[in-house]
């Protein structure tokens, strides 16, 4: 279901109405934001580069077609049949991609935030950014539902960067939103999930009365395709669809935050599990054991 997008072709600058919108709904679909040739293709491109690295460095007998945008994971079902452990080879080594790099800290990245939170002094997340790979029918690293500022912190007028490498379709399963969920705000956490105890860090964290809270809301789950961009606001309530596919779901996170946001400053601009801070010494109220 995809009721009321808020959509744009090339421009950079958001309408006030694109503003008001993120403000009410708690989220912002941009569609056609990013210039694909430019500032997506050079993405996919080092990803491609890197299967290509790890399918010579094991002596491995696959066949990567040629590199071509719609198909640049090509090889990577492959390497992870082949063994497991060589697709989290690739995911640590994709978010340093110098492209990748640049595009999270981009001017472009800077202006959204400058003008959704009306701020001068716009920071990058340090350590939350990255390239999801959601790979068919696994579930360990899915993201449960959650709002981002529990597992990182920053600051409470954080935004959340996230834009597909790989069009999305529904058997891929694309990010689950519930609009409007910003308004109810801070929900406490359980640190650990019993119904799936091999889950750590911020994948355990749960939150508290979730199908209830969650049902409460409408959720929506728009397609997108490389070169859109979606804005959600830290208190966003959102999760990991379920890939059935047969392809791994690639996509892009990055975080960016105020500077100037009271709660930030009052916890000095702290990070959350990619940081290694104890969550419960920054915000005790905010974790149940």
């Amino acid at each position: 279901m995809q009721p009321h997008i808020q959509t744009q072709s090339a421009k950079r600058t958001l309408t006030q109405e694109q503003i008001d919108f993120f403000h009410e709904e708690g989220y912002l679909y941009l569609e056609g934001f990013y210039n694909l040739d430019k500032e997506i293709k050079p993405i996919q491109y080092g990803i491609y580069q890197l299967i290509k690295l790890l399918i010579a460095k094991y002596d491995l007998p696959i066949e990567q077609l040629p590199f071509a945008p719609e198909t640049f994971d090509d090889g990577y079902q492959a390497l992870i049949k082949a063994r497991r452990s060589f697709g989290g080879e690739i995911y640590d080594a994709v978010k340093q991609i110098p492209a990748f790099m640049r595009l999270v800290a981009s001017e472009v990245h800077e202006d959204l935030l400058k003008q959704i939170r009306g701020t001068d002094m716009p920071a990058v997340a340090a350590g939350g950014y990255g390239i999801r790979i959601d790979n068919p029918n696994e579930a360990k690293f899915r993201a449960p539902w959650h709002q981002e500022y529990p597992a990182q912190f920053r600051s409470m007028d954080g935004i959340v960067y996230w834009a597909p490498l790989a069009e999305m379709t529904e058997d891929m399963g694309p990010v689950v939103m519930c609009p409007k969920s910003h308004k109810g705000g801070l929900v406490r956490v359980h640190t650990k999930d019993p119904k799936n105890p091999e889950k750590t860090g911020a994948y355990a964290l749960i939150l508290e009365n979730e199908e209830q809270l969650v049902n409460s809301y409408e959720q929506i789950a728009p397609l997108s395709k490389p070169g859109d961009l979606f804005l959600m606001d830290f208190l966003t309530l959102h999760q990991s669809g379920l890939n059935s596919s047969k392809r791994s779901r690639w996509s892009m996170q990055s975080r960016l935050f105020n500077f100037r946001d009271p709660t930030g400053m009052k916890i000095k601009w702290a990070g959350g599990f990619a940081a290694g801070t104890d969550l419960k010494a920054i915000h005790p109220d905010l974790y149940i054991d």
